[in-house]
């Protein structure tokens, strides 16, 4: 049965929460109603992630009020909040690789009738728009068929409360179009949509009404149409500088080198792929999710073996030789997953930078907290020394990665470093990153953010289905050049020069 829209689907009345002495939330009030989309925005450490564990039963609130529907409800688990028919869609979909796609649809489904869900599935995947086959490996989706798939599972469960976490990072521009009609039309049917996000544009596009979190707090509200700066002064408290775009500078010896690379690893692989990156540069990899940019990442990284061809890393030689020592320092990889492959869950923020250092071989309780007190001072991480890293948000938990990079290393690999990053917390960030950063070092990024490319690269690397398919210093292309790159279609004599 569909919801009226403009009835109050959920109310939060002075809705607190405490971390021992931390005060996450302090005393948050609002209303989502049914038949809306509501964006919640605020910089990193905001309290919007505690606030959608509250939501979904993760985590209890202090203290507090919340009504579901006009009734007085009490959300201890996350069984209670899918009972109401609340659900949420992570940043990282909550699926089974290995399995298909019909199988992953079939989890936690009343009833087991593959013939019957395999034609509902079909059935919503047509109406929305998708293109999901029933039969396809999970691990061979892009991570926006992923969000479609776990999106249609949330809707074939009748959930009548929708959160997104997100949603549009590492997907394609098509993909977001095709997820935001999805929306919409859900919208339209009585749902109530609450979107967790950093990028205002899509707030803007898609949101009817926006409520700004600051430590804790509601600090805004607005209906459409938005005021944009209104926002912004409500979620920072003054207006962030635009970025700034970096200055190219006299390159050096190369750095990385790799000459005709094959290898059959992920999607697309990499194909025939020779290039060269010199000191001083900072290389934007820019593509369509599973064009290659992470298979490339990971050989420069040294963390994964190309099938032929040869690649030279910092002061190692060729990439199948292991690094000796602090030669191992030379090279950093920060890879997209936070928790998956760069923290480890379960130890504390001390015991990182412990591992990460030259730790003494018999530790004690105190060993390493004054230099971790000084490190969450220098990268403003919210926590303290004992902090579990899965007990940090997302952005913490990048700042937390970042000051594990050794001084001057020598070449700096990024995978989507700003995903989940407000823009202050961005700005940051690539500051850090070029005083980390030494005089004879260079960085490699990849990033769905084109615009973030342009400002912070000066140098663009365009990859399609394997292959280098645009290599130009940033100042020599535009975004339109780019965009053609992207999907396929530069022709042979628009192509620019490789850098």
């Amino acid at each position: 049965m569909e919801t009226l829209p403009g009835n109050d689907m959920i109310g939060l009345e002075e809705i607190h929460k405490r971390f021992g002495r931390v005060e996450a939330l302090a005393g948050v009030s609002m209303r989502i109603r049914a038949g809306s989309v509501h964006g919640i925005v605020g910089e990193n450490g905001a309290g919007k992630s505690t606030l959608m564990k509250i939501l979904t039963g993760f985590i209890s609130r202090t203290s507090g009020t919340i009504r579901f529907a006009g009734r007085e409800v009490d959300l201890r688990t996350p069984r209670d909040a899918d009972r109401l028919g609340i659900g949420m869609l992570y940043q990282e979909p909550l699926d089974f690789p290995r399995l298909s796609v019909l199988d992953n649809f079939m989890v936690a489904a009343a009833g087991h009738d593959p013939g019957r869900l395999r034609q509902q599935l079909l059935e919503l995947s047509d109406r929305f728009g998708f293109s999901l086959d029933p039969d396809s490996a999970v691990e061979r989706l892009t991570v926006g068929e992923r969000q479609q798939l776990e999106l249609l599972r949330l809707i074939h469960r009748r959930c009548r409360v929708l959160i997104l976490d997100e949603p549009t990072t590492g997907i394609s521009q098509e993909q977001q179009e095709i997820l935001f009609a999805a929306l919409r039309a859900l919208r339209d049917r009585g749902r109530a949509i609450i979107l967790v996000s950093h990028k205002l544009a899509e707030v803007r596009s898609l949101c009817d009404r926006v409520t700004v979190l600051r430590q804790g707090r509601v600090v805004a509200d607005q209906e459409q149409p938005l005021d944009e700066d209104r926002l912004l002064q409500a979620m920072f408290g003054s207006l962030p500088g635009g970025q700034r775009t970096v200055a190219s500078r006299e390159t050096g010896r190369p750095i990385l080198a790799m000459d005709r690379v094959f290898s059959g690893a992920g999607r697309s692989g990499l194909h025939d792929v020779s290039v060269s990156v010199a000191e001083n540069e900072v290389v934007g990899l820019a593509g369509l999710d599973g064009s290659g940019q992470a298979v490339f990442l990971r050989i420069a990284g040294g963390l994964l073996q190309p099938d032929s061809g040869s690649v030279r890393l910092p002061d190692r030689g060729r990439a199948d030789r292991p690094a000796k020592g602090r030669d191992c320092r030379q090279t950093v990889f920060l890879p997209a997953d936070r928790l998956g492959e760069g923290l480890v869950p379960g130890l504390s923020i001390r015991e990182h930078l412990l591992l990460a250092g030259d730790a003494p071989f018999f530790l004690a309780p105190t060993t390493g907290r004054t230099q971790a007190e000084k490190t969450i001072a220098t990268c403003n991480i919210i926590g303290s020394p004992s902090t579990p890293a899965d007990g940090l948000s997302g952005g913490n938990q990048q700042r937390l990665l970042l000051s594990l990079i050794p001084d001057r290393a020598r070449l700096i690999l990024l995978e989507n470093p700003t995903r989940g990053l407000d823009v202050r917390s961005a700005s940051w960030m690539w500051q850090f990153l070029h005083r980390r950063m030494g005089d004879d070092g260079a960085i490699i990024f990849a990033s769905p953010d084109l615009e973030e490319i342009m400002a912070r690269a000066t140098r663009i690397m365009v990859f399609f289905n394997g292959r280098i398919l645009l290599d130009a210093p940033t100042d020599r292309t535009d975004l339109q050049t780019v965009s053609r790159a992207i999907t396929g279609r530069t022709p042979e004599d628009a192509r620019l020069p490789a850098a």
